[in-house]
């Protein structure tokens, strides 16, 4: 999860919260993001490592093209390998 820059220069800074379940029968775990301002005081520390939207997006769309890459490599391997004879499974 990343800090995101609003426009309007707050922050969407992730959070996560443990609690005990109501059933008692284990943990809850969850993932958020809340808004924070210039006031807070983690603020300056976190507007260094943001990202506008727009930049998260980008990142997001680069990872699709390399996965997409990655996946295409493994393919090919895997067809190389496989057309190398046997794989020992048959008897």
């Amino acid at each position: 999860m990343y800090v995101i820059r609003l426009p309007d220069g707050r922050l969407r800074v992730p959070r996560s919260v443990l609690a005990d379940s109501a059933e008692g029968s284990g943990r809850i775990i969850a993932q958020a993001y809340v808004e924070i301002g210039p006031d807070d005081p983690d603020y300056d520390r976190l507007l260094g490592q943001s990202l506008t939207e727009e930049e998260l997006e980008e990142k997001r769309r680069r990872w699709r093209d390399e996965d997409a890459d990655l996946l295409r490599r493994f393919e090919e391997w895997k067809a190389g390998v496989e057309g190398d004879g046997p794989s020992g499974a048959e008897g």
